[in-house]
């Protein structure tokens, strides 16, 4: 079986600081002139492109990139600020996109920079996620820092990637740690691409970054994001439920309208509060906390106004999040208990798979797909190992995970209870 080489335990040695860029932070472009001028001088280059995008997550309601960072080898790096000439962010940047339809991207976690960039026309056709690399060579830190240590020997600047870039202007010091970003990441690719080679991982890594490539990123799959409120569990009946999605649906609207992060609007913990406590005047509003500062003052009636709303609703959610599939596996016992059995098993089965080829279980399989085969599982009468075959392939499963895992999941199923 290829992959199946483990790393030796080395003791990693004090990196050399890398503070600044080698050439220095380059001027940041922003008009149309400027940006085909870094477009010019990325197509004068040769080579695969490292890319970063800078996003405002935290502070704006979008998730669109304020900054751009991009790397090639005979072209430096450019700095391209997407929004600061108000103009069509796509439009500007069409050169640029232009440009980077001739070779590779190289990207550190791609999937969380993908979709902004797909916002101003950008799309790779051939991708490398150097991040993913990592977690495929089985490495136990995988930030980009920690990399750039461990196979260039290097110590990259502290970061502000939870900074607002959204503002105007950039500071110099951000600047900075935007273009460190991208200044050894071509490097960073072909160490990381060695140990793959070395390991027998090449082609997962490939099949990996292709399937990474053609995944949409710019749709949600749950149905019910009011539920991802900090502090749900606290809120004991549907009545109270009601208040929370009633809160959190009038605070997304007002946060998309004003492009500010929802939590800025009105953060979890009041939404929490206010649903529990149920007040039914301004003054029973302003006595919670939160709601008694100036801004939650001037709002008090919007949010009186979605507690009202909640309350006259006839159909209140439900305790248990709707769902298409398996509920969660801690229920399993009580009401499948084979399934739980079948569970166990694969999990162990899929560990023993991780430990012998270094990889990480999740990257194996994705923990939604083995819960689902486990809860839906019914002995075939064909070979179970066909069976499961198709059940991953209609999932999604890559050549190499099915390659790894078939055979041990068959097994698994076969021996375990039900």
């Amino acid at each position: 079986m290829s992959g199946q080489t483990t790393e030796p335990a080395t003791e990693e040695p004090e990196p050399t600081p890398l503070p600044h860029p080698a050439d220095g932070v380059p001027e940041v472009s922003v008009t149309r002139t400027q940006i085909g001028a870094a477009a010019d001088l990325l197509a004068a280059g040769r080579g695969p492109f490292a890319v970063d995008a800078e996003r405002a997550s935290g502070f704006r309601y979008s998730n669109r990139a304020y900054l751009i960072q991009i790397r090639r080898a005979g072209a430096g790096t450019v700095l391209i600020d997407p929004v600061g000439a108000g103009e069509d962010p796509a439009a500007l940047l069409r050169p640029v996109a232009e440009v980077l339809d001739d070779d590779e991207w190289i990207l550190h976690a791609a999937d969380q920079d993908l979709a902004c960039l797909a916002e101003v026309g950008m799309w790779p056709k051939a991708l490398y996620d150097t991040e993913l690399a990592g977690r495929l060579a089985g490495f136990d830190r995988v930030n980009l820092a920690a990399m750039v240590q461990r196979l260039l020997g290097l110590g990259l600047a502290k970061g502000h990637g939870a900074a607002d870039w959204s503002k105007r202007p950039l500071p110099p010091e951000w600047l900075n740690y935007a273009a460190l970003d991208v200044e050894v990441l071509i490097e960073l690719r072909q160490a990381v691409a060695e140990v793959l080679a070395q390991q027998g991982k090449t082609d997962w890594a490939a099949q990996e970054f292709n399937h990474l490539r053609v995944t949409d990123f710019t749709t949600s799959t749950r149905r019910d994001r009011w539920r991802r409120t900090s502090g749900l569990h606290k809120v004991r009946d549907r009545r109270g439920l009601a208040a929370v999605r009633e809160l959190w649906t009038v605070r997304d609207r007002i946060a998309a309208r004003r492009d500010i992060a929802p939590g800025r609007v009105l953060p979890d913990s009041a939404i929490i509060a206010a649903a529990v406590a149920n007040p039914t005047t301004v003054d029973e509003l302003l006595a919670l906390p939160v709601f008694g500062g100036p801004k939650q003052r001037r709002s008090a009636a919007t949010w009186l106004a979605a507690l009202a709303a909640a309350r006259d609703n006839p159909e209140p959610p439900e305790a248990g999040e709707p769902y298409s599939g398996p509920p969660p596996p801690s229920r399993w016992s009580r009401r499948k208990p084979e399934a739980a059995a079948r569970l166990e098993a694969a999990r162990a089965a899929l560990s023993e798979v991780s430990e012998q080829v270094n990889v990480p279980t999740e990257n194996l399989l994705t923990p939604d797909l083995v819960r689902r085969l486990c809860w839906d599982w019914k002995p075939p009468t064909s070979d179970t190992a066909v069976v499961i075959e198709e059940f991953l392939v209609g999932g999604g499963a890559r050549p190499w995970q099915r390659e790894l895992t078939v055979h041990a999941l068959a097994r698994a199923l076969g021996a375990a209870v039900g």
